[in-house]
This record gives structure tokens, C-alpha cells and sequence, in this order.
């Protein structure tokens, strides 16, 4: 909300976009994690969207500029608001990255030191639980062919209709 002066009082979410990738010809089981050199450890390919670029832009550029791979995002998984006390309120996207062979995946040295194949069963091994949670539901969506909207990490509930 912006005030008489023109500055912005409003809670702005930090917007962040990443890929889920799950290994080709091995089902829709295993997910790629990365290592990145910086920040929480193991998460997927993405990163935060610039002022300008739309969540699926980000997605694209960051899994570029991660995995030397530039192929647009396809569906979006999910759509999670995701407030942390330490980092403000975020809006994080998950698109379908789509099948991914080990020859596709160069790392980046600047950006990842090492990534995994990981069962959707051992998430929370390598993960954080929010972290854990969206991958776990991305999966769910990319099967059931759908996108499903989360609130830290869990399907928000439906709003409630009014009576027709």
C-alpha cells in the first residue's frame, strides 16, 4: 500500500522458481536435487525471480545458468506461499522440468558442486521438511496432471463456494 510520500508500507513476498526434474525411463520416482555452493544445501534447479522476469522466466534462466540446459518450463506443479521469519513471506513456483538423463546435466561450478538422484520416499533425508513436502507434492500434480496451490508446503483447502 503506498502512502501519501509515495513509499510502499505494503508486505511484499520474495518470488523464487525452480524445476522439478525426474530421472528419464526410471518412472516418476526419483527427483534431481542439486547441491548448491551457497544457501540451504540440497534443493531443486531454480532460483529468485529478477524484478522484470516472470516466475517461468526465472525457471528457465536459473536451470540455464545451474545446469547448462536451456529448455522452457513446462506446467506448473505447484504455487506455494511460503512465510519464513527469517526471510520474509516468499511465493514459490514449481514447473515440470520434465524427463532429464544423466549426459544432459553439467553442472555449473560457480552455481552447484554435486547433484543426486533422489526417491520421492528419501526427501526428508536430504531436504528441509517444507522443502520436502512441495517436492512431494509437485509429484502428486505432475501425476494426476494437475497444479495445486500450498500454503507452507501443504495443500491449502479449498474456499468455500457460495450456493448456486
Amino acid at each position: 500500500m503506498a502512502t501519501t510520500d509515495g513509499t510502499d508500507t505494503g508486505t511484499r513476498a520474495r518470488l523464487a522458481a525452480g524445476a522439478l526434474f525426474v530421472r528419464a525411463g526410471a518412472g516418476s520416482d526419483e527427483v534431481l536435487l542439486v547441491h548448491k555452493t551457497y544457501g540451504i544445501g540440497w534443493d531443486i534447479p531454480g532460483g529468485y525471480v529478477e524484478p522484470g522476469e516472470s516466475p517461468a522466466q526465472a525457471c528457465r534462466r536459473e536451470v540455464a545458468e545451474e545446469l547448462g540446459i536451456d529448455r522452457a518450463p513446462g506446467r506448473l506443479l505447484v504455487h506455494d506461499w511460503a512465510p519464513n521469519p527469517g526471510e520474509g513471506d516468499k511465493a514459490l513456483y514449481v514447473f515440470d522440468g520434465g524427463g532429464l538423463d544423466d549426459r544432459d546435466i553439467v553442472l555449473r561450478a560457480a552455481e552447484l558442486d554435486r547433484w543426486e538422484w533422489v526417491r520421492a520416499d528419501r526427501l526428508d533425508e536430504c531436504v528441509v521438511a517444507r522443502l520436502s513436502r512441495r517436492l512431494r507434492c509437485a509429484l502428486a500434480a505432475r501425476a494426476r496432471g494437475v497444479s495445486l496451490y500450498l500454503e507452507r508446503g501443504v495443500v491449502a483447502p479449498q474456499a468455500s463456494l457460495p450456493p448456486r
